[in-house]
């Protein structure tokens, strides 16, 4: 491709291509569906399109839908019928019924898409999608990942040729400062901001680099980008070397994202072909290559300057900042680092405007957030919202609630370096500032639903578990600190807890976060400070009483059979690994507090709701 032109006919070809498609099926292949084998449909429909001789409908496998509780996910166009939890029995009656006799199997599609009259609603129009505002995940889902023509078809590559044709350095990096983009990766520090202090570093060489390391638990927003639509991060890591002045860029991603390495891996190796990386790029001289560096999975190498050290091929530690990347980054060079939704808007900001992105979200908090919706909620899976959607917006309306109709009692935001938001906060808009307000933070996009059954010290203790494990141990306050708060809230969980403890944990909180050397060590105790803030009473139960309210600490709680409840029926006892229940047929049974080790096995065992935590 030599010329902006050569896009632009390759445009209008692969646009009348991909609009013009009429009967398709779109598979996903997300991780979350292909853990489900959604491989294994797609070559179980191939099998039946070539039994039944159908060659007139195309199979794509595509990106991450988002529902991932209902994968492995089939859509049908152009009806835009939405089949969930999808299995290769299914695939027979659905090319029979659907695709050869014209008719949806209703009872295989997502029950939300099929009304009372027994008509089918494309799946855009259920609460899930319509809520949401898709921009860092517009093609995921929609394209096939693995096709460039495909993402050229949706406008691909056009920002970049307009940055390099028809805008210098400078304006780019101002459209970028005026969109109001902060950086999606946890800190919220101003895109622009960050790009024009690199650009103003005096230096030969630069990098552009590309965080997508993504280690909070439950959080999947940057590997679903990458997994179903790579060449967007790659088309704005080259609009960033262009507003900097750098020529080369590395991605750093967990070797633990297999699917993502390999795309984005087919995807820089597309545009090189294509000549949209590489030398002279459009022929305007500019020239921009990109490589991939594999992370072994420390979370501490999210943080920047240990993501640089790992690049450098170094130890993942922080060093001290200042000096920051933009002066001296990888390999001593000025260097720009976001992470990967980031660098997704970027795209969509050049060709849209300024103007455009700052219109979605709040004054302070432009544009869109992807969360990745986990824990007690009906449907976990990937979403992308405005900012200043409302927590009551994310659970109810678009995560469908909290299963079992149970209460909802907080959120986790922010992951490991984040707070758990309460119940009564529910109304609180999701962005930057509103979260810091009240103690948490906007992290990379873990959103953690929790119902009445959590227990909130317990909370607290799993992600400083974590924390402790991942510290890199380079600073005291962190490798230190961390494993003395883990220690009294043992204690506390484990019935041993002590008057003053809650007040020991809150001064070690404050000095570690007063002397840690990165931000990871530094925000390392907000889980359990604002634990502490808003469910103060549960420590003092756990404490005082020696009582678990939530019934989650075993050491804090009995296991008990209702004797009104009890049946009789004996499948307890046959899951008890301490052989602690006794009991004849249809009498009610017993427990052996002296054997029981409150394993819960015989609580998720027996159907008559008889036994519980007490």
């Amino acid at each position: 491709m030599k010329s902006v032109q050569d896009l632009y006919d390759l445009y209008e070809k692969a646009k009348s291509k991909f609009q013009n498609r009429k009967r398709h099926i779109l598979v996903c292949g997300g991780t979350g569906c292909t853990s489900s084998n959604s491989q294994k449909i797609i070559e179980k429909f191939e099998e039946e399109f070539k039994q039944n001789n159908i060659s007139d409908v195309e199979i794509v496998k595509t990106g991450c839908f988002g529902l991932c509780a209902l994968g492995p996910i089939v859509i049908v166009y152009p009806e835009g019928s939405f089949y969930s939890m999808v299995k290769t029995n299914d695939v027979s009656q659905i090319v029979q019924e659907h695709i050869i006799d014209g008719k949806p199997v209703l009872n295989l599609l997502y029950k939300e898409t099929v009304l009372e009259d027994g008509n089918v609603k494309p799946f855009s129009e259920v609460n899930f999608y319509k809520k949401q505002h898709r921009t860092a995940l517009r093609n995921c889902g929609v394209i096939a990942a693995e096709n460039i023509e495909e993402y050229i078809a949706r406008e691909g590559y056009q920002a970049l040729a307009k940055a390099l044709t028809s805008m210098k350095c400078e304006e780019v990096i101002d459209t970028v400062k005026k969109s109001g983009l902060r950086g999606r990766g946890g800190g919220g520090f101003p895109t622009g901001l960050k790009w024009e202090f690199t650009y103003k570093s005096q230096s030969d060489k630069k990098f552009v680099a590309c965080n997508a390391d993504e280690g909070d638990p439950g959080a999947f927003m940057d590997r679903s980008v990458l997994e179903g639509d790579p060449h967007s991060v790659i088309e704005a890591m080259a609009i960033a070397g262009y507003a900097i002045g750098a020529d080369m860029g590395y991605v750093y991603v967990r070797a633990e994202y297999p699917i993502a390495v390999k795309r984005l891996q087919i995807a820089i190796d597309q545009a090189k072909k294509y000549g949209l990386l590489g030398e002279n790029i459009f022929g305007t001289g500019f020239n921009f290559d990109l490589e991939i560096r594999l992370g072994a999975g420390a979370f501490v190498c999210g943080e920047e300057t240990a993501l640089i050290n790992s690049i450098e091929g170094n130890r993942g530690e922080p060093r001290p900042r200042p000096p920051f990347p933009a002066v001296k980054g990888i390999f001593g060079q000025p260097t720009v680092l976001n992470n990967v939704e980031t660098y997704a808007n970027i795209p969509q900001i050049i060709l849209n405007g300024a103007d455009w992105f700052n219109s979605i979200g709040t004054e302070k908090s432009a544009g869109t957030k992807v969360f990745a919706l986990g824990g007690k909620i009906n449907n976990v899976g990937l979403v992308e919202v405005p900012m200043g959607t409302t927590l009551r917006e994310v659970i109810y309306e678009i995560g469908g609630g909290i299963p079992n109709g149970k209460k909802f009692k907080a959120a986790q935001t922010g992951g490991p370096s984040g707070g758990c938001i309460p119940a009564h906060l529910i109304d609180t808009p999701i962005d930057f500032d509103s979260l810091g307000a009240i103690g948490s933070m906007m992290g990379s996009g873990g959103l953690i639903v929790m119902d009445e059954d959590n227990c909130m010290v317990n909370i607290a203790k799993f992600f400083l578990e974590f924390t402790v494990d991942e510290s890199c141990g380079k600073c005291p306050p962190c490798r230190i600190g961390t494993k003395r708060m883990l220690e009294i809230l043992n204690r506390i969980t484990d019935g041993r807890g002590k008057p003053g403890d809650i007040e020991k944990l809150e001064e070690l909180a404050k000095n570690i976060k007063a002397s840690a050397l990165c931000g990871l060590g530094q925000t390392a105790p907000n889980p359990v400070l604002s634990t502490i803030k808003y469910f103060r009473d549960e420590y003092e139960s756990h404490i005082n009483e020696k009582r678990c309210p939530a019934g989650t600490c075993k050491k804090l709680v009995n296991v008990n059979i209702s004797n009104e409840k009890c049946k009789g029926c004996g499948l307890c006892k046959t899951v008890c690994p301490a052989s602690a229940i006794d009991g004849e047929k249809r009498s009610t049974h017993v427990i052996d507090r002296d054997k029981c080790i409150k394993c819960g096995a015989c609580i998720e065992k027996c159907p008559f709701k008889a036994i519980a935590f007490k």
